[in-house]
């Protein structure tokens, strides 16, 4: 019975198709791209994918009477920008569409911008779909929207959901609050029999898409800001959210790894050019881990233990609490170094970290400001209150948020974070959010200038941290937000989700974060305070952020740095083609497992989970992307030796896997064997 119900485990977890050898884009993507730009921008009267109404009339109706401007330009080697002005000689409405197109990826993007040129204020302009484009498939099969949760804290964040679209179907997915991937993510993929494409929406607001199939073979695709209805002033101009498109044609999993690479390598943040792998921290923190009232002392302690007990940092983080906060981290608005606890500065810890061989990272969070604040007392006019009348929203009516829309309130912010950084020698820049400011923007809009208050904030924001990085250009930069709750494709441009949630430690939900968020962000970090090879493992990801005592001596650290240096031995492999080897669940009667895979290099790492429940022992995983004709040296970490098997047995028998514990972990390795080809 028992050899039974194994096989009957191996056939249930043997799930994803055989996709053989390296992603590579096809040239019929390429062309598929090229189609749809040339239709929707370059042809004489282009299709334009998006809309607008304004007056009270559909921009399809008056774009065909206004006068059309182009030009273009390179944008290095791999990338054209076309730009589209539509001016209306009644109000002098000016629309700017800036496109660009990718020249080694089916990718496509763009964002509009509105300006007045007049001199009186414009007609109310409304309902701006950034997106608005119709997709028609074949006769056969249907749309299939892939679609994926976001990080509010919970064990099932980055749950990824299919929703069949149906003739007369509709699908409306926002974001919550105003922080862009608070209840779901702004990253889609839309497959059809064949093919499909993947839609990104990069604005770190309010954001809303709508999916709307009809009675035939069509769906409209809609997506922006949630809530736009504003007349312009004089000489004002705002801009949407950033919209990307990439075209695919064969398996949706392949064309995931397609944007992976696109984000690899056009978007993800390089120091020096280079990507930044390994990356492993260690923190004391005042609401998880070790916690210690953070003073000089203190922290130096706990540095010189981690080198004690022979375990590398690349850097050492001082989170929350670090200015003068009455007691509490929550205190925030004040933002000078507490002198009581640092009377040298936080530059003195830095230095000592720098001595030891490690980077420093320091934790701000600008944008709440409480009472009892320099900010809150000194510049009540920089600060947005919160509506008098909450409804159903619960929070402090005493929070402020400092508006980056306000130009003297963004200048102040940007100058004094550039001393701080500088008087401090932090290397990296971790900017928390922990409260939801759509409350705050609308509130402060008049009834026409809604969605003003929101696109001011946006682009402050986003001019905040280009001009951090352009005064720092060596200084990486942590998009924390409550762990993981603003990471649109904009501020993934700008930085890296450190903590990509704050559901945190247990494994199985670890494992299902691990699961979710690899298929849209090749790099991301979590926080480890696990001792045992399942927790640990479970917590494995691009970046760690550790969070054991280490004044406990008891610690089994030959246990630890053993764990410590295999995280170290596969972390290069997070940034190859990720491929789920099973569905997704968070059930505790489940396996789950993924895999990693370089095909350039011919190597790659598979990660097997068995949760505490589950009743099989041992399971068969058919592996993705490698060749078919070569030999590969297959390596389990927890197992003396090696074995060699051909990519065509792993491919289609699969990776034999024993876990004979409740619950257990595997991390097997594989490379292809010398002289293989």
């Amino acid at each position: 019975m028992k050899n039974l119900l194994n096989t009957i485990a191996v056939l249930w977890l043997i799930t994803a198709p055989s996709v053989a050898g390296a992603v590579e884009v096809a040239p019929e993507e390429m062309a598929a791209a090229g189609r749809w730009v040339a239709a929707s921008f370059t042809a004489p009267t282009p299709s334009l994918p998006f809309s607008f109404v304004y007056g009270g009339q559909p921009s399809a109706d008056l774009l065909k009477a206004w006068a059309l401007k182009r030009s273009s330009r390179q944008l290095g080697a791999q990338r054209t920008e076309q730009t589209l002005t539509y001016r209306d000689p009644k109000t002098g409405l000016e629309v700017r569409c800036v496109e660009v197109e990718y020249k080694d990826f089916p990718t496509v993007e763009w964002t509009l911008h509105f300006k007045n040129t007049g001199t009186k204020g414009t007609p109310i302009l409304e309902n701006i779909q950034a997106l608005d484009t119709r997709l028609e498939r074949g006769a056969k099969g249907e749309f299939v929207l892939h679609h994926f949760r976001g990080a509010p804290a919970e064990k099932d964040d980055y749950q990824p959901f299919e929703t069949s679209l149906r003739p007369r179907a509709a699908k409306r997915i926002t974001t919550s609050g105003g922080r862009s991937s608070n209840s779901d993510l702004p990253y889609f993929n839309l497959e059809w029999p064949g093919k499909g494409v993947i839609i990104a929406v990069g604005w770190p607001g309010q954001w809303a898409a709508q999916f709307t199939r009809n009675e035939t073979a069509g769906l409209r695709v809609q997506a922006g800001q949630e809530l736009t209805h504003f007349k312009l002033l004089p000489g004002e101009e705002v801009r949407t959210p950033l919209i990307a498109v990439q075209f695919w044609k064969g398996d949706w999993i392949r064309s995931q790894n397609i944007w992976r690479r696109w984000m690899l390598a056009h978007n993800l943040i390089k120091i020096e050019g280079q990507l930044s792998l390994g990356q492993f921290a260690g923190a004391t923190c005042p609401y998880y881990g070790p916690y210690v009232n953070n003073n000089e002392e203190n922290q130096k302690l706990f540095i010189d233990r981690y080198g004690e007990e022979g375990i590398k940092l690349d850097y050492w983080w001082i989170d929350a609490g670090w200015y003068p906060n009455n007691g509490t981290w929550t205190n925030t608005g004040t933002w000078e170094v507490d002198s009581k606890r640092f009377p040298r500065g936080l530059r003195a810890v830095a230095d000592y970290a720098h001595s030891k061989g490690a980077n420093f990272i320091l934790w701000f969070e600008p944008e709440r400001v409480t009472p009892q604040s320099w900010l809150y007392d000194k510049h009540p006019a920089w600060l947005l209150k919160p509506p008098a009348n909450p409804g159903d929203q619960a929070y402090n009516q005493d929070t402020r948020l400092l508006n980056l829309g306000n130009p003297e309130a963004l200048k102040w912010l940007t100058d004094h974070v550039d001393r701080l950084i500088t008087e401090q020698g932090i290397d990296l820049y971790r900017q928390d959010f922990n409260m939801d400011p759509l409350y705050f923007w609308r509130a402060h809009d008049a009834p026409d200038r809604q969605g003003i208050t929101e696109i001011r904030y946006i682009e402050g924001y986003l001019a905040y941290w280009d001009e951090l990085r352009r005064r720092h250009p060596g200084m990486p930069i942590d998009s924390c937000a409550s762990g993981g709750r603003r990471n649109d494709l904009e501020t993934l441009r700008r930085a890296m989700p450190l903590t990509r949630s704050d559901y945190l430690f247990e494994p199985v939900g670890q494992q299902g974060h691990t699961y979710g968020i690899a298929f849209w962000m090749p790099y991301f970090g979590t926080i480890t305070d696990a001792l045992d090879p399942y927790g640990f493992r479970s917590q494995m990801c691009p970046s760690l952020q550790a969070h054991w005592d280490l004044r406990r001596k008891e610690i089994d650290y030959p246990r630890l740095r053993e764990l410590i240096n295999q995280w170290r031995s596969i972390s290069p492999y997070y940034l190859g083609d990720y491929y789920p080897l099973v569905s997704y669940s968070t059930a505790d009667d489940f396996w789950i497992a993924w895999q990693f895979n370089r095909p350039e290099a011919g190597d790659g790492v598979v990660q097997v989970f068995r949760r505490a429940q589950s009743s099989f022992e041992s399971a068969r995983f058919k592996l993705q992307g490698l060749d078919p004709a070569a030999r590969y040296t297959v390596t389990n970490l927890d197992a003396p030796g090696a074995s060699q098997v051909t990519g065509r047995e792993l491919i289609e028998q699969g990776l034999a896997v024993l876990l004979q514990d409740q619950p257990q972990a595997a991390i097997i390795s594989y490379r292809r064997a010398r002289g293989s080809q």
